[in-house]
Order: C-alpha cells, then structure tokens, then sequence
C-alpha cells in the first residue's frame, strides 16, 4: 500500500512539474531544482564536434525565436555545454539545467534536437526581466514511445506553398514529431516537378480540388531540396507519396497514353496496367523522386483502386494481362502492378509503403511498410500482423484531421456521427495497444492525415491542425500509462498564446473563441469513401 501511495504522490509531482514548464509532448521524467538560471541575451555555447550541425541550427533557433545570440566558446567559459552520452537510446536525451548554465546530452543527432524543443518550450515559458531569461533548474530525461510519429499533408488537393510548409515543419519539431508525409499527386493535381516529363506540373498542376481551371502550382526540384534540407535539420524525414495505380487523374491529364480509364465520377482514375510503357514510366518518375528525397521510403499509394478499375473489365489488354500472368481479378491487377512498382523502387535502394489495402499482395515483408487507416476493417490491421509486416497506425478515426473537432461544426468531416476531438487524438495507441501482444513490436508508430477536400486556405489548415497536433505529439511520444488529459489540457492552455502570437487561426477547445472557417463549395463533390 506505502508502495502505491508513493507512486500515485510521484506521478502527481511529474504531472505538476510539467504544467509548470509546459512541455509538449510530457517528458518521461521531469525534476525540479532550486533556484534559477539568469541568460542574458548574449552567451557563450561549446559541444562535441559531432554536434557541429546542430549547434549551427540552435543559433539560428535561439535568434529567430529569442532574439539571443549565441557564440562558440571555451568548456569553462559555456553556458551551454552539448555532449555525446553513446549509452542513450536513438532520439533520446538528457537536459540539465543548472544555476550556472545548461547541459545537453544525446547519442545522435536526433536525440540533441529533441533536447532543443524542450529547451525552446522552457524558453518560451520562462519569465524575462529586461533582455534576460529566468530558467528554471530542471533535470530532464526522455525517450519516445515511437519512432514514428508523422504528420501528413495533402497538396494535391489544394496547395499551400513552401513557406507553409516550412511553419508546419517548424511545429512539427518544436512537438518533436518526426515524419512528414507529403502526399503529392492525386485526382486534381501533381504537384512535384520532374524534369523528364515536364507535362506532368504544366498540365497535370493546373486546378485544385473544387475549381479545376486554377492556375498551375506545384514544387520546383529547387524547392524540394530546400524543403527537405530544412526538415532535416529538424529531425523530420521526408516521405513523398506517389500515388498509383488510382489516383492517378492529374498524371493521365498530362500523358493521356498512361490512363487505364475510370468512371463517369473519377474519369481515367488508374494508370494503365498492362502496358509497358506505364512501368517505364513510372519508373523514371521514381528515379528521380528517388534523388529529390533521401528517404528510404517511397509511398505508392494502393489504395481505392476499386472507384476507376472496372474499366479494366473492358479492356483487352488487361485481359491479356490476366490471362498471360494468371489474375483471376481486377484486385490481383491491382497487386501485380503494386508488385511491379515496389520491385523497381527495390531496385534503386529504397522501400515502399502501402495503404492498408494492399495486405495480400504478396509484397517482401522487408521491403514494404503498411499503413492501416480503415478504421471500419479492424481485420485488415490484424491481417497486416499476422502476416510480418510493420504498420504505422494512421485510422480515420481518431487520426484524420480533415474531420471535425466539434460536433456543431459543419465544413469538415465526419464518419456517420463520429469526429475526432482533441481527447480522441489524445487517447490514441495507449494501453489498448497491450492486446497486440508480441505483435506491438510490428508497430512503428501512429500519424495523423490532413486530406483537403475542405481546406481551401491556411486559415482553414491552421484551424484543423492546431491544438490537435499537440495531442498527436503526446499520443505519439508519451505511453499510455503516462498520458493524464486534464494535465494536458492545462499544458496546451499555455500553448494557445503561442499560436495566437504566430498568426496561426487555431481552433480554441476552451472558449471556441474563433469561428469555425467556412468553405464555400463550387462544387458538390463528395469524399471518395463516404460510408454507404
């Protein structure tokens, strides 16, 4: 019973301590100290050369966001010190900070940047008195849950730009997320420049999802670099998502030769899959998304085939196909040509992943990663385990951030009466994974999708996002035995100033201070899986 009581009074001080220093996600272990730290706007900071690349990006942080400059100095002269700590897990890390300065440590550079947006919530917390910083003494030390916990980001349907992104990679590192997913092509619009087929952003970039004669937006190469080089200082990896064989419209817009046809609601929906000069095609394509992102990933999409293939029925080539090759089905279609893909994505180094529907198609259990997003088919997850595969766990409900956060508003989603509140995102991959016995090892992480039917401005994204990225984060870092939502909610009451004060039109869970965003249709479309 002492036992249990003493437990119960030292989660409560966690609990306590954090919401004092308001770090978002919770850290694993959080101890005050006495006293308080003094830097004025001007100090000196030293680290192991390992760390070189990220004290460069600490500088640029601490000015940009503090308005503090920061040089290279001597150990003894520091009141920043980073160092290497080989015994720490990859992205974990220690911080100390002390009445005579701050201590950081970490075995990689993921784990030194994880310090540094807890350094940046305290920063962003302490109390100032004239150019200085009061910091509080603290000894922190903290791992994640996860190793994935990923956002994702829809351009194809309406496109925000690269300054938009980069504010999003900007939250995502300060809540410690790691993977940003950039789905890119799609049914209104590619939206990635490659230089052997040109056709594919001048033609295939025209529109967005609600006016199909908007003009032509899309990523220069140029951009992409920049973007990705920006993510990784950041800790965050790049995953772009090429789409196939569905969603494929945009593309076919631009190349007609490659379309497999559609229907009269998704006109040429599919790519062609039984023409050779499709996979030639393809293939060039992912070459160079190859290059652009240093990924290991390459997303191929795989999923909702089923809304354009029963062209294929018509076709004689496909029916060549299936008798030639022995596909008794457009379903095994769609998997030999997924196959065909993920072996050329094999053979430029890389892995693929799939959307949940493409569990059976006898893809390498080494090479492919599923992500299982039907929340309605609770058979595919179990399905995707039990065959070996890893999963990242990413259910409509509570994981997409396209449906809405309040029953009352009405321009976003929903799943018959479901939505997704802040305390469902919250709650999410905590204790219930146990069930999953030995097979949680399978499980990489969990990442929350933004599809943009709906969203046609930033005003609109930022509402959607924000404060629900926040409980991403702590879904994604915090086990479920750690997680206390009414702590949360008096941490993430401290954050709304923040993206008040950064421009950001956050919806406010306390007060629903800002009205929701309308959308104005030009259109009646319809998402694509709306249940029947």
């Amino acid at each position: 019973m002492k036992r249990k009581l003493v437990f119960i009074i030292t989660y409560l001080l966690i609990q306590n301590v954090t919401a004092q220093i308001a770090i978002i996600p919770q850290p694993l272990e959080c101890k005050m100290g006495q006293g308080e730290l003094k830097l004025a706007g001007n100090f000196g900071v030293t680290g192991d050369a390992v760390f070189e690349s990220s004290l460069h990006y600490l500088r640029k942080l601490m000015l940009s966001r503090f308005g503090i400059s920061t040089y290279t100095s001597l150990e003894k002269d520091a009141k920043m010190i980073v160092k290497l700590d080989g015994k720490l897990q990859h992205e974990a890390y220690r911080l100390k900070i002390g009445r005579k300065g701050i201590e950081i440590y970490a075995s990689d550079r993921s784990g030194m940047v994880n310090a540094l947006a807890s350094l940046e919530q305290v920063f962003t917390a302490a109390e100032r008195k004239g150019n200085a910083f009061l910091l509080p003494v603290l000894n922190i030390e903290d791992k994640p849950q996860f190793g994935w916990r990923g956002f994702m980001l829809d351009e194809s349907r309406h496109f925000f730009g690269k300054e938009k992104v980069k504010s999003l990679l900007d939250w995502m590192a300060f809540y410690k997320l790691n993977k940003f997913h950039w789905h890119l092509t799609d049914e209104p619009a590619w939206r990635l420049s490659i230089q052997k087929y040109p056709w594919l952003t001048q033609v295939g970039g025209i529109g967005n999802y609600l006016d199909p004669y908007a003009p032509v937006q899309y990523y220069s190469q140029a951009d992409i670099s920049e973007i990705v080089t920006y993510a990784a200082e950041r800790n965050i990896e790049v995953i772009p998502e090429i789409d196939m064989p569905g969603h494929a419209t945009a593309a076919n817009r631009a190349y007609p030769f490659l379309s497999g046809g559609g229907n009269e609601r998704h006109p040429d929906f599919t790519f062609h899959p039984a023409k050779n000069t499709t996979y030639t095609f393809l293939t060039d394509v992912l070459r160079e998304v190859k290059t652009l992102f240093p990924s290991v990933y390459i997303h191929l999409g795989g999923d909702e085939v089923a809304f354009g293939s029963e062209a294929w029925n018509n076709d004689v080539k496909v029916q060549e196909l299936k008798k030639t090759v022995g596909l008794k089905s457009n379903k095994e279609v769609e998997e030999y040509f997924i196959r065909r893909m993920a072996d050329s994505v094999a053979g430029i180094n890389g892995k693929i992943i799939v959307w949940d529907e493409m569990v059976d198609a006898k893809l390498a259990k080494d090479q492919t990663v599923m992500m299982w997003w039907r929340h309605d088919k609770p058979e595919q997850l179990n399905k995707i385990l039990d065959k070996g595969y890893q999963v990242i766990l990413t259910p409509r409900l509570p994981m997409y951030f396209d449906f809405v956060q309040q029953e009352h508003h009405k321009y976003g989603r929903k799943w018959g009466k479901g939505f997704n509140p802040l305390q469902d995102v919250f709650n999410f991959a905590g204790n219930q994974l146990d069930s999953l016995g030995k097979r949680k090892q399978q499980v990489l992480g969990i990442q929350a999708n933004l599809w943009t039917e709906t969203v046609t401005n930033v005003n609109r994204l930022d509402y959607l996002v924000f404060p629900r990225i926040a409980a991403l984060a702590e879904a994604a870092w915090v086990p479920g035995t750690g997680r206390n939502f009414d702590e949360f909610t008096k941490t993430l009451k401290k954050h709304l100033p923040l993206y008040r004060d950064q421009g950001l039109y956050y919806f406010d869970p306390f007060k629903d201070s800002n009205a929701e965003p309308a959308v104005i249709k030009k259109s009646q479309k319809q998402y694509i899986d709306n249940p029947k």
